[in-house]
């Protein structure tokens, strides 16, 4: 048994569990009934999983062109934030979300969850690995630590790399901390984080995983495509998904023919951009685009 499969049995058989021990989570059918505008396929748990190819052809979206769809044509008004600290700004965050809720502890809270967690055979208590273990290849790990920041780093350096080489995740967004970013510079994962602190996580209470979840005037669903460039990140719903990259190729390509235009240098920007006004121009432009986009979509 590969270890895709293993960690898929896994996180199955660990979801009864999860919602015997009482944390927020959704059966499977809650899952589907959630993301019932889901096109894809789905993990075990119900969690929508977009193609491994959609997420290849995503690495090329900027946050403008998510934004052309989402929530310029859909209405989906609340699916970006900014203002992260950004690890590797020269490196494209593109995955699934797997999320992950947090509070601040309270003693009657934290008490119940962690006893049905034992009762469970959960360990005697339920913390970020026990999320962070059920995380699956491509996975982006979007944790709402409701901005807290001293003791709240969701990750240091071991459980960081654990993310990157062992759980192959695609990257971590967190709307709270991170610690031991000596280390963590030196490894090649994208990451979104309010800031760094030497504390470790603690006085919290893990209360959901793959659930709804907010990261600051953004709310995430388990399954959403989660882009990431330097500006901020978008969590595109995944029935947007399919759009959104086929607007980005439209987009790329009319770039790439504009500056070709322009450096032959005898055009003036509004002979081209924002649409070329010359009637062979555009015929040019028109099969110029029919055929960048047969030969991308081959791939």
């Amino acid at each position: 048994m590969n270890r895709l499969t293993s960690l898929t049995l896994a996180a199955a058989l660990l979801m009864p569990a999860l919602s015997h021990a009482q944390l927020f989570t959704l059966s499977k059918d809650e899952m589907i009934k959630l993301t019932a505008q889901n096109p894809f396929d789905r993990f075990p748990d119900g969690r929508p999983k977009v193609p491994d190819n959609l997420i290849e052809r995503a690495r090329g979206m900027s946050a403008e062109e998510v934004f052309a769809v989402v929530p310029g044509r859909s209405g989906f008004r609340n699916q970006y934030e900014d203002g992260f600290t950004v690890l590797h700004p020269n490196k494209k965050l593109v995955g699934r979300a797997f999320t992950v809720q947090f509070m601040p502890s309270r003693p009657d809270l934290d008490t119940y969850v962690n006893g049905k967690a034992q009762a469970a055979g959960l360990g005697n208590r339920i913390n970020n690995q026990t999320a962070i273990d059920m995380v699956q290849p491509g996975d982006v790990l979007v944790v709402d630590l409701f901005g807290k920041v001293s003791d709240g780093t969701i990750v240091g350096d071991n459980l960081f790399y654990y993310l990157m080489k062992v759980a192959k995740a695609g990257g971590i967004v967190c709307d709270g901390g991170i610690r031991d970013l000596e280390g963590i510079l030196e490894m090649d994962m994208p990451a979104y984080f309010r800031k760094s602190h030497p504390s470790y996580l603690t006085n919290v209470t893990l209360t959901g995983i793959n659930v709804p979840v907010r990261i600051g005037n953004a709310i995430v669903m388990p399954g959403d495509l989660v882009v990431g460039d330097p500006e901020g990140v978008y969590f595109v719903p995944p029935q947007l998904v399919q759009q959104a990259v086929d607007s980005a190729d439209t987009t790329h390509i009319h770039d790439e023919w504009t500056r070709k235009k322009f450096d032959e240098g005898k055009y003036k920007s509004s002979d081209i951009y924002n649409a070329p006004r010359d009637p062979a121009l555009r015929k040019e432009y028109d099969e110029y685009l029919k055929k960048r986009l047969e030969e991308i979509r081959k791939k």
